[in-house]
C-alpha cells in the first residue's frame, strides 16, 4: 500500500506508459490479424484509483453503521430507536445523527461506485484490446448474484449482493456507454418513478391506519359501527396481529439455533429477493447505480474536478439533505416511529443529496492529501470491500444470533455503535496487513478467479511486499 493519492488523469497516463514499458521487450506482431488476442485479466495495482478505494471504504464502513439496527434486532428496530432499553434520550440522540447524517446515503455511495465498477472494467478491458468484455461481465456479475443467494440464505438476511448482481445483469452493461449528462437524468428518473411507488404504498398504509384507528376509536365510544367501518378496523387489527407475530418470529428464529435462522432466510427468501426486488425495489440501486457512472464520467469520483467544485457539491449537497433529513426525522418521531408515514416521500431526495456530498467530501480529502495515515488503510478496506462486507456479516451474526453470543433484542440503540467501532478497528486493521503479502482480498481473489475462469496470482512479488511493508 502506498499513501500517495494521485489524481486520475496522471494515473491514467501513468498506466498506460507503464503497460507500454512493460511491454517494450516483447515481439509485438506487425500485422494486426496476426496478433493474438490479449487474455483478458482482472485489474492490477497499478491501474487502481485510490480516491475510489478511499470511497468505497468510507461506504462500506458506513454501511454497518445502519444495518447494525438490523443485525442486532427485529425489523422495527431501524426506525424506531426506543424498542430496547430505557435511556430514552441517548437512544434518541444516536439515531437522530445517523438519520440526518447517514440514513441510505452509504449504501447510495456504494450503489454508485458499483456503477463507476462498470464503466472502469469495460474500459480497461477495452484499452488492452479484450474481445470478449460482454463475456466477462456477465460471468462477474452472476457469480455476484450467486454470492448474494448463498450470504442471504446461509450468513444475513439483509444482503444487497445479490440486488447488485442482478442490476448489473439486466441494465448496466449497454449503460457504460452513455454520456454523463443522460445518465443522471436517467438516474433520477428512475430513483422519481420509485419515489411515486413509495408515496402510493405510503399514502395507502396511512389510510389504512387511520380508518381503522377512527373505526377502534367509535367502537370504543360505545357507538355502533357502519360495514364499512367494521371492515376497516378488521383490516387494522389483522395488520397488527401479523406485525406482532412477525416481530415473536423473528425474535424466536434469530434467538434461536442456526437451524431455525436458516428457516427464518428460506421463509423471506422469495418476498426478499424476489418479489422485493420487482416490485420497484430495483429502482433504489439501479438509479444510483446510473448516477454514479454519471458521477465518474464527470471526473467527481476520481478527483479529477477542481477544490472549488468540490467546495460548491459539499456546500449546496448539505445545504438541502440536513434541512430535508432533519424535517423527515422530526416527522417520524412526532408519529411515534410508526412505519406508516409520510415522510417516506422525502427520503430518496435527502438521501441523494446527502449521498454525493459525502462522496464530494470524502474525494476533496482524499485529493488535498489529508490523514493519510487513516485514509491509506480506509483505500485498504474499499480495495477488499467484498472480503470485509462478507466479514461483517459473519462477525455481527456471531455476536448476535442464538447460536453466537445471543445478544439479539437486548442492546440499547446507542450501545450498537460501540460494535459498530470495534469492526471497524477490525476492518482497518487487517485490511492493510492482508495487501502487504496478497493482490487481492479472499473473497475478490475467489471472484476474480472463477470471473476469468482461470486462478488468478494471489501473493505479491517480493518487491510489493517490501515496498508495501515500506508504506
Amino acid at each position: 500500500m502506498t499513501d500517495t493519492l494521485t489524481t486520475p488523469a496522471f494515473t491514467e497516463d501513468a498506466n498506460a506508459l507503464a503497460e507500454l514499458s512493460n511491454g517494450s521487450s516483447t515481439t509485438v506482431a506487425t500485422d494486426p490479424a496476426q496478433a493474438p488476442e490479449p487474455a483478458p485479466r482482472p485489474v492490477t495495482q497499478r491501474e487502481r484509483i485510490p480516491t475510489i478505494d478511499v470511497v468505497r471504504g468510507v461506504a462500506l464502513m458506513g454501511i454497518l453503521f445502519m444495518n447494525i439496527s438490523s443485525f442486532s434486532g427485529p425489523w422495527e428496530m431501524y426506525i424506531n430507536p426506543l424498542m430496547v432499553g430505557n435511556h430514552r434520550s441517548y437512544n434518541l440522540f444516536a439515531w437522530i445523527i445517523r438519520w440526518v447524517f447517514f440514513e441510505g446515503k452509504m449504501r447510495a455511495a456504494f450503489s454508485m461506485l458499483f456503477g463507476a465498477g462498470v464503466i472502469l472494467l469495460t474500459e480497461r478491458a477495452e484499452r488492452r484490446g479484450s474481445k470478449n468484455i460482454a463475456d466477462i461481465f456477465l460471468r462477474r456479475n452472476m457469480w455476484l448474484v450467486l454470492f448474494g443467494v448463498l450470504h442471504f440464505y446461509f450468513i444475513w438476511i439483509g444482503d444487497i449482493l445479490y440486488w447488485y448482481g442482478l442490476t448489473a445483469l439486466l441494465f448496466l452493461y449497454p449503460c457504460r456507454k452513455i454520456r454523463f449528462r443522460n445518465l443522471f437524468i436517467a438516474g433520477v428518473l428512475v430513483l422519481a418513478v420509485g419515489v411515486g411507488g413509495d408515496a402510493y404504498f405510503a399514502m395507502d398504509g396511512i389510510r389504512t391506519r387511520n380508518q381503522g384507528q377512527a373505526a377502534q376509536a367509535l367502537q370504543a365510544s360505545g357507538k355502533k359501527l357502519t360495514q364499512n367501518q367494521q371492515d376497516a378496523l378488521k383490516k387494522w387489527n389483522d395488520i397488527l396481529e401479523k406485525r406482532k407475530k412477525l416481530h415473536d418470529d423473528d425474535l424466536k428464529a434469530m434467538r434461536g439455533s442456526y437451524l431455525d435462522a436458516l428457516k427464518w432466510h428460506i421463509q423471506w427468501g422469495p418476498q426478499m429477493q424476489a418479489k422485493g426486488y420487482y416490485m420497484l425495489g430495483f429502482t433504489d440501486v439501479l438509479g444510483m447505480m446510473l448516477i454514479g457512472m454519471g458521477l465518474y464520467r464527470m471526473g467527481i469520483l476520481t478527483g479529477a474536478l477542481s477544490y472549488k467544485v468540490y467546495g460548491w457539491t459539499i456546500a449546496i449537497g448539505f445545504l438541502l439533505s440536513i434541512p430535508i433529513n432533519g424535517f423527515q426525522a422530526w416527522g417520524i418521531i412526532r408519529a411515534n416511529f410508526q412505519p406508516e408515514s409520510a415522510w417516506w416521500v422525502l427520503y430518496q431526495i435527502g438521501r441523494l443529496t446527502g449521498a454525493v456530498a459525502n462522496v464530494a467530501l470524502v474525494v476533496l480529502i482524499s485529493k488535498a492529501g489529508l490523514f493519510k495515515w487513516l485514509t491509506s488503510r480506509i483505500a485498504a478496506v474499499g480495495q477488499t470491500a467484498l472480503s470485509n462486507y462478507l466479514f461483517t456479516s459473519i462477525s455481527c451474526t456471531i455476536l448476535f444470533n442464538g447460536f453466537g453470543f445471543g445478544l439479539y433484542g437486548k442492546l440499547e440503540y446507542y450501545q450498537l455503535y460501540a460494535v459498530v467501532a470495534v469492526v471497524w478497528a477490525l476492518n482497518m486493521i487487517l485490511s492493510p496487513i492482508w495487501l502487504r503479502y496478497y493482490q487481492f482480498g479472499p473473497m475478490e481473489w475467489v471472484w476474480r478467479s472463477l470471473t476469468y475462469w482461470k486462478r488468478q496470482p494471489m501473493r505479491r512479488s517480493a518487491l510489493e511486499e517490501q515496498e508495501a511493508l515500506a508504506a
